[in-house]
């Protein structure tokens, strides 16, 4: 640390702090100028900004707490004076991160993550990594973000008005989703995908888990084949899936048309259920699978020697320990099949659209911002859903005894 630090273990404030934050200011500079139309003028002033405060807040401004909530403020000032509420809330958000970054550097608060006996360089490989790791983290939760507040956008437009970038309520209205509960073609894509999803997640969890209990079986023969063979949906691309599936069910459903005298409609609906199936299958195998590798298998030994027949075995026995994976796989798959459009396209007719398919329709002909709406809903079942799923790890986990209780 001696190599970095000055003044009773403190940081260099010249050589080091003002430098590090005067380029944090440069970057949010550079963006806010951006939203102003001077990313140049931005640039300029985040630097000179950011450097001013490492000097103000750490040599002038002992109190955090105090140093932080002056900066949160004065720039939430500048912000509504500039934009509004909207700039307020933009401007107090651009303070709070530079604030903190300032102390974080200022205080050599930067070090205490790291063991004592690392040198500069590990030093900064290691927090480097974290502020890489978080980087990726915004990159891809950016775009959902700003999915969910322009559904409410009062305007048939897919960018921010001034009305919403000021926060004023003119600028938000809910037509959007009363446009998708009351169309009836978002309504029809509505209800084909909450007949397909569940049908086809109820295949992909039957089939995949008895293929993962019996893949799990060492006496089993060339199981790392089958087991590529199964999980290869999810590895081919899946426009070569669809492809082969198009061949495939064509000929199946001409079959069950001309031969057993299914309707059209009918035979549409299970091409699709039976593709999306495939495809959720891998998925189900993987996380049984998972769950199957801390399994005690003296427990069915056990219950067959007590005469329990293997059926009863592994409802009795068996499924309650993997229900945990079961689910998770089972979910995978749920949304596998709600969020594809790809192979309904090549399988399905317009009798079997979906949401994705008609959100594919609303993007590439008539450019409805109903797609807003309905993607805000469809974020919202997804993070539902995975944290089901993290529950049941967590539960899962606790039920092996990885975890404590």
């Amino acid at each position: 640390m001696s190599d970095l630090s000055v003044n009773k273990g403190q940081p260099n404030m010249s050589g080091f702090v003002v430098p590090v934050v005067g380029g944090l200011g440069l970057i949010l500079g550079f963006l806010t100028g951006n939203v102003v139309g001077a990313p140049l003028v931005g640039l300029l002033l985040g630097a000179v900004i950011g450097a001013v405060l490492a000097v103000v807040l750490n040599r002038m401004v002992p109190n955090k707490a105090m140093g932080r909530w002056a900066v949160i403020l004065g720039f939430a000032v500048i912000g509504f004076l500039f934009g509004g509420l909207g700039g307020a809330v933009g401007g107090a958000l651009i303070g709070a991160i530079i604030s903190w970054f300032a102390y974080w550097i200022g205080r050599g608060t930067y070090r205490k993550s790291v063991p004592i006996y690392y040198t500069r360089g590990q030093t900064l490989w290691w927090n480097s990594f974290l502020f890489v790791c978080g980087a990726i983290f915004v990159f891809l939760i950016t775009p959902i973000l700003v999915v969910l507040p322009l559904s409410f956008n009062a305007e048939d437009f897919f960018t921010f008005t001034p009305e919403m970038l000021r926060l004023d309520p003119e600028g938000y209205s809910l037509k959007h989703y009363r446009d998708f509960f009351q169309t009836d073609d978002w309504q029809l894509a509505l209800k084909n995908s909450l007949v397909i999803a569940p049908i086809a997640t109820i295949i992909s969890v039957s089939l995949g888990t008895l293929a993962a209990i019996g893949l799990s079986q060492s006496h089993v023969p060339f199981r790392r084949p089958i087991m590529a063979i199964l999980i290869s949906p999810m590895i081919v691309p899946l426009i070569i899936s669809a492809t082969g599936m198009f061949f495939f069910y064509s000929t199946l459903g001409n079959f069950l048309e001309g031969s057993l005298g299914m309707s059209k409609s009918l035979v549409g609906y299970i091409k699709v259920i039976l593709a999306h199936a495939v495809l959720g299958i891998p998925f189900v195998i993987i996380t049984v699978t998972a769950t199957l590798v801390g399994f005690d298998r003296s427990l069915t030994r056990a219950a067959a020697n007590m005469g329990a027949d293997p059926v009863t075995t592994f409802f009795r026995v068996q499924m309650p320990l993997i229900l945990p994976g079961v689910i998770s796989g089972g979910l995978f798959a749920f949304i596998t099949s709600f969020d594809e459009v790809v192979v309904v396209l090549f399988v399905g007719s317009a009798a079997q659209k979906t949401l994705p398919w008609q959100m594919f329709i609303g993007l590439r002909e008539q450019i409805s911002p109903t797609i807003l709406a309905v993607a805000t809903i469809l974020v919202v079942i997804s993070i539902g859903l995975l944290a089901t799923v993290e529950l049941l790890r967590r539960r899962s986990e606790r039920l092996r005894g990885m975890s404590p209780g």
